[in-house]
């Protein structure tokens, strides 16, 4: 009697060992994983500052750029004859043409906006047949 409570005692230390180490191997395993996710995220991070910033440079020179041919837009109609006041009236005239041209397009693809009626209407069907079968039991 005394042999088999030993040998018991020994399987629940084992037992009890074999939780410990896998209690162990999992805080390891999670660890391990939340220090990959830190260093994935701050390569990310790194790589979206540097993207960010490349794109605010060129948006900058782009803008830069639409002056500097505005200007030679204006000079070039300056060039046809008309006094440099009358040519930048012409230009900006131009792009309020062109600014109104977009606002209407825009406009239009605003319109073509659903809402997500389709994504609403089985929203409500899902909801409906679990209060009929919420209903029934």
């Amino acid at each position: 009697m005394a042999a088999r409570a030993t040998s018991e005692a020994d399987g629940s230390a084992s037992i009890g060992r074999l939780v410990a180490s896998i209690k162990d191997d999992l805080t390891g395993l999670v660890h391990n994983e939340i220090e990959l996710a830190k260093a994935e995220l701050k390569e990310d991070a790194k790589s979206a500052a540097i993207g960010s910033a490349m794109t605010m440079v060129a948006a900058f020179l782009g803008v830069v750029a639409f002056l500097l041919a505005s200007f030679a837009l204006v000079y070039g109609v300056r060039a046809l004859g008309l006094t440099i006041g009358w040519a930048f009236l012409v230009v900006a005239g131009f792009y309020v043409l062109v600014a109104l041209v977009l606002l209407v397009v825009a406009r239009g693809q605003f319109g073509r906006i659903s809402m997500a009626e389709r994504t609403k209407i089985s929203a409500r069907d899902a909801a409906r047949a679990l209060k009929r079968s919420n209903g029934s039991t």
